[in-house]
């Protein structure tokens, strides 16, 4: 309780943009004494405390139900995919990419931009096209900027803190946060890297990867070679008709 004691002192001294870094932690320290049900109850008051609500496993996984067609009756194919969140190594986008999964957020969003032997690219749940989507919670970032949440105009601004330095690579088969080039502008868009690749490395250190596909990744590949227009978007569109999240 030492430890929980001090988080605490910590985070009261800390803005409220700046308490996502100690919830990180305090995260990460409390799978250390995973099972502890007391240490559990302490964790949850402290994220009550500061009005954070983050999922405290290890991991979790979503599935995505595909379907690559003008409507599901009519599709031409249909596909399933399994990603395993790293809730310890990228906590707040697992736990971001996790609530927009329950929230019924990426339920008929389409895959809007597809790039042979690199990536398909989804999740702008407001706009579809690449412009649009925000953080599905409040973490302390609005507009890409460290603030407290009473300043922030609209929940469309919320976004999620890198976490990019992670450790996880842009390898085969893994998930990806779709960001600008400035820090911390990410918030529901996101990108699966085919299993035909080997690693992106210069996304290293800029966009976090944060989860890894466990079944289905072959058919991440097929989908990165459909036929695409000039501005990358698939010609038939690609849609996840639903998101399905579990422990």
């Amino acid at each position: 309780m030492h430890i929980l004691g001090t988080t605490r002192s910590i985070m009261s001294g800390l803005e409220n943009g700046k308490r996502m870094f100690a919830v990180g932690l305090l995260t990460v320290l409390m799978m250390s004494a995973a099972g502890c049900t007391e240490l559990m109850d302490e964790v949850n008051s402290v994220l009550e405390e500061y009005d954070f609500d983050i999922y405290l496993g290890a991991t979790s996984n979503v599935t995505l139900e595909i379907y690559h067609g003008e409507s599901l009756t009519t599709a031409t194919a249909n596909y399933t995919i399994t990603i395993e969140l790293d809730h310890i190594l990228a906590p707040l986008h697992a736990d971001n990419f996790r609530s927009h999964a329950l929230d019924g957020n990426y339920d008929n969003v389409t895959f809007h931009r597809i790039i042979d032997d690199f990536m398909i690219q989804g999740g702008d749940f407001t706009n579809g096209d690449g412009t649009g989507g925000h953080a599905a919670k409040w973490y302390g970032i609005c507009d890409g900027d460290i603030m407290n949440k009473s300043d922030c105009p609209s929940q469309v601004y919320y976004n999620v803190p890198d976490e990019a330095n992670n450790g996880l690579e842009h390898t085969s088969c893994t998930i990806s946060m779709a960001k600008t080039s400035m820090p911390n502008t990410g918030g529901s868009q996101f990108f699966l890297m085919p299993d035909d690749i080997t690693q992106h490395t210069w996304l290293d250190g800029k966009h976090t990867v944060f989860g890894t596909i466990t079944s289905g990744c072959e058919h991440v590949t097929t989908l990165s070679e459909v036929a695409v227009d000039d501005y990358d978007r698939p010609i038939l569109p690609v849609v996840i008709h639903s998101a399905t999240a579990s422990d």
